[in-house]
């Protein structure tokens, strides 16, 4: 491996450090900001480790982190259950409420619309007052929220509690990704960012599975909801029988002993109004990725059942086979991206996702969209695997579970309206089937759209900051007002190859990596 050497400092300002993001996307080696144990800060070059084993990556997290990690990991799961028993019953609903696809679609526009709302809240709870606790209340209210949806009788009920749906179903993203991998060691967390952010791909598969046992009778819906319930009631049980995150634990416990709701919005809005750059920037790349993720995917269904005219099990059997592929691509691609680099595996997702289009959307057969539909979505999750550790790592380190759960759902929010968008273009526009059929153009309304986002992230992906590596466990809850270094749990550093988190007396570094 090259020897580390000098580079420039990083870049101020917004139009500097975009040019020097752009170039640095194009070296192989990584430029680092390191700051010892004095404040002094020097920035070098540093080249990749090699990628490891993934047996030997998960060997060196302890029972205690699986633990943490598989329940955020069913949270996550549970939480997008719940989300895609809708979606993928879009036509069931239309008809039990006789309206139109696009007005079953507003509950969808108004949960995400909602869920940054929660984010806020649930996200600043669990910075505050730790992981277990919100993670709880909220996974035991959206099984509650399921089976209000099921006793909707009009659909105005229906939309409300959707609306209400969305604001508890914010608050579980941010936590479940500080809890499952604040205490990961640095050189496994693609890997398991990787695998995490797939949690909402096998929240998919399972409702697709579901959706294919009930049948395609319009009542059938009510039965998929009942097992979201139940799934997410299971999970908030099952996460009041373990104790809250070792890590926010131990952070907590070096600094002062009791956090203030003073202190902690203070550093709050020293936060903001430093890193406000940054806040900006994850919110127009989660904006970007949400519509990524809802156009190609929340309508999905509704193109094999409508422009492709297949049976409900059919129908199901495609989508299944489809996010499948974006398990595995999510996976394999947030492994790659500890060696890659962060940007430079989202932006090389993004633009082959691009060039699958035509394949995606044309085939007229099950075996020939169930193919193309699982290597679309290879990529397209590919790309959001990075996202839960690249996240984690751009985010003021005190701020962990508020700063990634709010990002991501503000990029919701102002992405609502995309499978609203979809549906009422596809609806209004009709295209002639070989045969003379005329159908709703699902096809290319989706097809167009997703070129047009896949372009706009790894533009703004390739512009952007990556602090791959950053050792965030270093640093105290928010509102502890501490000022020195918190040392790590020995276990967090089991197994890795770097010594540079450590300086020549005992001391520790912090590293910024762009």
């Amino acid at each position: 491996m090259a020897a580390n050497s000098d580079a420039e400092p990083i870049a101020k300002g917004t139009i500097p450090t975009l040019k020097q993001s752009f170039r640095d996307l194009f070296r192989w080696r990584q430029r680092v900001a390191i700051t010892n144990e004095y404040g002094e800060v020097a920035t070098e070059w540093q080249t990749p480790e090699p990628l490891q084993n993934p047996v030997k990556l998960f060997m060196q997290l302890s029972a205690k982190d699986w633990v943490f990690f598989i329940v955020g990991l069913l949270a996550w799961t549970a939480d997008a259950f719940d989300f895609h028993a809708l979606s993928i019953q879009t036509v069931k609903l239309s008809k039990y409420y006789n309206t139109s696809k696009t007005n079953i679609t507003t509950a969808i526009t108004l949960t995400l619309l909602l869920r940054s709302v929660g984010a806020a809240f649930f996200g600043l709870a669990g910075d505050k007052f730790g992981r277990k606790w919100p993670m709880v209340v909220n996974m035991i209210v959206l099984g509650l929220l399921q089976i209000a949806t099921i006793y909707s009788s009009t659909f105005q009920q229906f939309l409300a509690v959707r609306s209400l749906f969305g604001l508890f179903m914010g608050g579980v993203y941010g936590n479940a990704i500080a809890m499952a991998l604040e205490n990961c060691p640095v050189n496994a967390r693609g890997l398991m960012s990787g695998i995490l952010q797939q949690g909402y791909s096998f929240g998919y598969v399972l409702a697709a599975c579901a959706n294919l046992g009930v049948g395609g009778s319009t009542d059938s819906w009510k039965t998929v909801f009942w097992i979201a319930a139940g799934f997410s009631i299971a999970v908030g049980l099952v996460r009041i029988c373990f104790p809250e995150s070792q890590q926010f634990l131990a952070a907590k416990a070096s600094g002062k002993p009791k956090v203030t709701p003073a202190a902690f919005f203070r550093e709050t809005r020293h936060m903001l109004a430093k890193e406000w750059r940054m806040c900006v920037y994850c919110i127009i790349l989660m904006t970007w990725f949400n519509y990524y993720s809802h156009t190609s995917q929340d309508s999905y269904t509704t193109f094999l059942l409508t422009q492709k005219e297949f049976k409900n099990d059919a129908a199901s059997r495609g989508s299944i086979i489809m996010k499948v592929g974006a398990c595995v691509g999510g996976t394999i691609i947030g492994y790659l991206s500890q060696f890659v680099g962060r940007r430079r595996a989202m932006v090389g997702a993004a633009l082959i996702s691009a060039c699958l289009i035509p394949a995606w959307i044309l085939p007229t057969s099950e075996p020939s969209l169930s193919a193309s539909g699982f290597f679309m979505q290879f990529f397209v999750q590919g790309a959001w695997g990075v996202i839960p550790i690249h996240l984690n790592e751009l985010s003021p380190p005190a701020f962990r579970s508020s700063f990634p759960g709010i990002t991501y759902q503000l990029g919701n929010m102002i992405s609502s309206p995309s499978a609203q968008i979809v549906n009422a273009i596809a609806e209004s526009h009709l295209i002639t089937r070989k045969g003379g059929d005329r159908v709703e153009a699902y096809g290319p309304t989706m097809g167009i759209a997703t070129a047009i986002i896949a372009l706009g992230i790894a533009v703004t992906a390739a512009l952007g900051p990556e602090k791959r590596g950053s050792r965030f466990e270093t640093t105290a809850p928010a509102g502890t007002d501490v000022e020195h270094l918190v040392k790590r749990p020995s276990d967090v550093e089991a197994g890795s190859d770097s010594d540079i988190g450590r300086g020549e007396k005992g001391g520790e570094e912090r590293i910024e990596r762009v």
